[in-house]
């Protein structure tokens, strides 16, 4: 367990109050994200390539699952989950209010990834495709983490 060195602002006994963290609950719980992150992208990338047959981050040549490119979109989506549990860990360690500044800070994270593959020469429609598993892998992220932190820790009056 780890304590915030930092005191939270009172509730409405003007009381402060202390985030504790248990870490090992938060990161099993991070692990558990990086598994769900990274089955979202197989079966987004299955989705897009097995029903419209669009190829997402490779050619359709490839098959329904892909090549390489599709573990490697797995393997990042996890990382991704992995780095996000981190930066909330980070946050609830050292700010006030660290779920709104991980929902900012994720949500913009999300914007980037979804906009990234319409800077690239791809079809339309890989695009669309690339967008919408980057969009539901974030959302993926963005829910799960904040939800394993919210049960990982406890807020004592200090």
């Amino acid at each position: 367990m780890t304590t915030s060195p930092y005191p939270r602002q009172g509730g409405d006994d003007g009381a402060d109050r202390r985030i504790t963290v248990n870490a090992g609950r938060l990161w099993t719980g991070g692990l558990a994200t990086a598994v769900v992150a990274a089955l979202v992208a197989v079966v987004g990338v299955l989705f897009a390539r097995g029903l419209f047959d669009v190829p997402v981050l490779a050619p359709t040549e490839e098959g329904t699952l892909g090549n390489a490119s599709t573990a490697r979109l797995a393997g990042l989506a996890a990382l991704a989950a992995l780095a996000a549990t981190g930066l909330m860990h980070l946050l609830l360690l050292s700010t006030p209010r660290p779920w709104r500044f991980f929902t900012w800070i994720v949500s913009l994270l999300v914007v980037v990834a979804v906009l990234l593959p319409f800077t690239t020469d791809a079809e339309l429609d890989t695009k669309i495709a690339t967008a919408v598993i980057s969009l539901v892998i974030g959302l993926a992220i963005g829910t799960l983490v904040p939800a394993v932190a919210r049960s990982a820790t406890r807020i004592s009056t200090g």
